[in-house]
């Protein structure tokens, strides 16, 4: 049984904490609303700089939940229901499975680092590790044009819920690969729009209960979970950030908002591995 996953700093948080998660929250609901991802990308390494990894995962993971749930009451009527069955179908179990790889990374008493004169100058446990270099290799769907443009056959789609549901249960990291599956579908915008947001919607709640288990099994009470202010201060500006996407940003270029995310994630990523955070 994989063990607990860590709740998270206890200290108190800043101002610069909640505006950092609101803002990032805010810009990326909003700019990423017709591209079917991005929020899970941004918010991963937004809150990685606040709390251990394996917490920022849940955080994220709660912030895009709450972000799919209210896309999906916007738009989710227009979702596909064939695409829906047939990429949903494989994504859930895999996204339960994902977060089980998850908790047993976190369980793993392993550390390897840097010394310096006998001194410890950088940690990294598996969990970070293994997070770090997800981030890295899902930076270069954001910054090189051949990843950007990658898309898969519709036939292609159960395989699709399979990897983007295990990587959304692991890491988070589920928007961009399914994207890339969805995007061959023959679906006009809105149904593209709304299959996302449905399907986005049932990993998240999978993945959510896989951790809530977690959280159980490791003695944890969800109130002991210190990301919730960020997460609530991230999911309402995650809501303002789809009404104004949804108003204002149906022609919005995509480029700037993927390099943002790509370098953020490679950065993050790289200082995971490296053991700086």
């Amino acid at each position: 049984m994989p063990g607990k996953l860590p709740a998270g700093r206890t200290e108190g948080l800043g101002w610069f904490d909640f505006l950092s998660v609101g803002l990032a929250a805010f810009f990326a609901a909003g700019l990423t609303l017709y591209s079917g991802f991005g929020l899970g990308t941004l918010m991963l390494p937004v809150f990685a700089l606040f709390f251990p990894v394996e917490a920022a995962v849940v955080a994220t993971a709660l912030v895009h939940g709450a972000n799919n749930l209210f896309k999906v009451s916007l738009l989710g009527r227009h979702a596909d229901r064939e695409v829906v069955l047939k990429f949903g179908l494989t994504a859930i179990p895999a996204a339960v499975l994902g977060a089980l790889a998850l908790g047993w990374l976190a369980d793993l008493h392993i550390r390897m680092g840097i010394e310096v004169n006998e001194k410890a100058v950088s940690e990294v446990t598996p969990v970070k590790f293994i997070i770090g270099l997800l981030m890295i290799s899902f930076a270069l769907f954001e910054l090189l044009p051949k990843f950007r443009k990658l898309q898969f056959d519709r036939k292609y789609l159960p395989l699709g819920g399979l990897v983007s549901g295990f990587f959304g249960g692991l890491s988070g990291h589920q928007g961009a690969l399914r994207s890339a599956f969805l995007a061959k579908a023959g679906l006009n915008a809105e149904r593209f729009v709304g299959s996302n947001a449905v399907i986005g919607f049932l990993v998240d709640l999978s993945r959510l209960v896989a951790y809530l288990a977690l959280f159980a099994v490791g003695g944890h009470q969800t109130r002991d979970f210190a990301a919730w202010p960020l997460v609530i201060t991230g999911s309402l500006a995650a809501f303002c950030g789809v009404v104004v996407g949804k108003r204002y940003l149906h022609k919005v270029t995509m480029k700037t908002v993927q390099i943002l995310v790509g370098v953020l994630l490679f950065g993050v990523g790289l200082a995971l591995v490296a053991g700086v955070l």
